[in-house]
């Protein structure tokens, strides 16, 4: 037996408007969060950042990695002796 359960949410009057904008005509609120907090697979975001962020982001994180690597393998050496 299937029992349609409810939960009362409280959110404020721009996120109901918010909602409500996203709600199409024979939608419910229900289907509107569910669809919004769906999972999404990665490729979804491509073109979301805009490419020069992007390839700032991707400098910072390669840079980081180098840094990472470099205090692993002095750590490594230093445990080695």
């Amino acid at each position: 037996m299937y029992i349609n359960m409810t939960k009362l949410v409280s959110i404020s009057e721009e996120a109901y408007e918010r909602l409500k904008t996203m709600k199409g005509e024979k939608e419910s609120f229900t289907d509107v969060v569910i669809k919004l907090t769906k999972k999404r697979p990665l490729e979804s975001f491509f073109g979301s950042v805009p490419e020069e962020m992007a390839k700032r982001m991707e400098t910072d994180i390669t840079e980081a990695r180098a840094r990472h690597r470099k205090l692993h393998y002095a750590r490594l050496k230093r445990l080695s002796k």
